[in-house]
């Protein structure tokens, strides 16, 4: 194979392949009387190996350092684990295109790739015109970014078609503007964290910095007298955690 024939059957360019050459990366083969190249099935095989642990964040000194635990190894050998690279590549863009399929199917937008069980529960949430609840749904696709399971998604479920639910995000809607001593706060504040199902607290992880510093930011996307609420519902369930601790 001449160097543009190797290159479209693995998928790389040629100046790829000349750069692997430069690096010490990819032997340089023997060139014909008319001074081409002529590359192997094993050539093929290595660059076929190099592309992919590249695609995987390898560096090429790293890279390096792979292909030479490889060194000496049967060709059959090395075919048989590309083979199972591909296998597993291929499970992986089943699973992504499966996700895809929610995406189109549901109402979460391509730009929001979220988990499959983030997804199911989005696809029960009516349409509805509150701040809040379009606050929710961006603070939980962050949420999910987190890798929390989807018991939290499961708790949450019975909420999803709640009127009840509903009528919370709309007086949390109108406190936009308010000041934080507003007579409002208290008892909204007590109602909402009323509503949080004992199961999300428990799928949620209570500690670490990741949910420290999640919570910290979640105040700071609230106006004043909203995110004093949100202070509140916050201190109202990490007292119910505690007292579950030591009940």
């Amino acid at each position: 194979m001449r160097i543009g024939e190797i290159a479209a059957l693995v998928g790389v360019t040629s100046r790829a392949i000349r750069h692997y050459h430069h690096v010490g990366l990819l032997p340089e083969p023997g060139r014909r009387s008319n001074g081409y190249r002529v590359y192997s099935v094993r050539d093929a095989v290595v660059l076929a190996r190099i592309r992919r642990l590249t695609e995987l964040g390898l560096g090429l000194d790293e890279v390096r350092d792979v292909l030479a635990d490889a060194a000496g190894r049967e060709l059959m050998d090395v075919l048989a684990e590309l083979d199972a690279d591909l296998a597993r590549q291929e499970s992986g863009i089943r699973e992504r295109r499966r996700r895809l399929a929610r995406l189109l199917d549901g109402p979460v937008s391509a730009e929001e790739p979220v988990s499959p069980a983030l997804a199911e529960l989005l696809g029960t949430v009516p349409t509805t015109g509150s701040p809040m609840a379009a606050k929710d749904r961006e603070h939980l696709v962050l949420l999910d970014t987190t890798g929390v399971g989807g018991e939290i998604y499961a708790a949450l479920a019975p909420l999803a078609e709640d009127p009840a639910v509903h009528a919370l995000y709309e007086r949390l809607d109108a406190l936009d503007g308010a000041a934080v001593d507003d007579p409002r706060i208290p008892p909204l504040a007590a109602d909402l964290a009323a509503a949080v199902p004992d199961g999300v607290l428990a799928a949620i992880p209570s500690d670490g910095p990741v949910m420290t510093g999640l919570g910290e930011a979640l105040l700071d996307d609230y106006a004043p007298a909203q995110a004093e609420v949100v202070r509140r519902v916050m201190a109202a369930l990490a007292a119910r955690v505690a007292e579950r601790g030591t009940g």
